[in-house]
């Protein structure tokens, strides 16, 4: 990989919340999904800027799996797909960020996703599945300068992957630091990783590949 300015770079930590790991078993699990904190401040020292992201969840949300809609299932609607079992709801320990990060207001930016009743955006970059609706981040890290963001976070094959691509998209450089993402299906994930690398994101195992000018 070619090195990267510390100046032009940001670090983006995504949906690095309890609800994505084995603390909050009945929410969405993410198999060791509470390991990823070193790693993410690891690559937070490789940037001048550090972002991140939520999922804030109503129970009353339409997609929410419930005895009769299983997890998984399909659902109607605009900026919906599939339901999920409830998670992230603000006041809850599934809402809150990992032990060991710091607080939102600490970072440089942050987002706040799926709030609405009828919205379950996956990538931290856009409110709608269409990818219309900016959540500010971009125009953030535009506005500051930044041409590359390296990110971590839950869970690798949907929001994870999901707001890499929105970000290549957008013109940034991305690099996904493995070593902070972790995923759900072992097949999934690897998919998910051979697409990101096939579009021309690069994949590092740890911070420590990362490689500064």
């Amino acid at each position: 990989m070619q090195p990267i300015k510390k100046s032009e770079t940001a670090s983006f930590d995504v949906d690095a919340q309890y609800c994505f790991t084995p603390v909050c078993a009945d929410e969405l699990p993410v198999p060791e999904g509470d390991e990823i904190v070193d790693e993410l401040n690891l690559q937070s020292n490789k940037a001048t800027f550090r972002v991140g992201s939520k999922d804030a969840h109503s129970p009353q949300a339409i997609w929410a799996a419930d005895e009769k809609n299983a997890q998984y299932s399909p659902i109607e609607g605009e900026n919906v797909d599939i339901r999920w079992n409830m998670h992230a709801v603000p006041g809850t320990k599934g809402f809150e960020l990992i032990d060991g990060l710091p607080k939102p207001s600490d970072y440089d930016f942050f987002v706040w996703k799926g709030i609405e009743l009828d919205m379950h955006p996956y990538g931290a970059c856009y409110h709608d599945l269409a990818n219309t609706m900016s959540t500010g981040v971009i125009e953030f890290l535009k506005c500051q300068g930044v041409k590359t963001v390296i990110v971590g976070g839950l869970a690798t094959e949907y929001c994870l992957k999901t707001t890499a691509f929105q970000l290549k998209d957008a013109g940034f450089s991305v690099i996904v630091n493995l070593a902070a993402c972790r995923g759900i299906d072992p097949a999934n994930v690897r998919l998910a990783i051979n697409e990101m690398q096939q579009s021309g994101m690069t994949i590092v195992n740890t911070a420590s590949d990362i490689e500064m000018e």
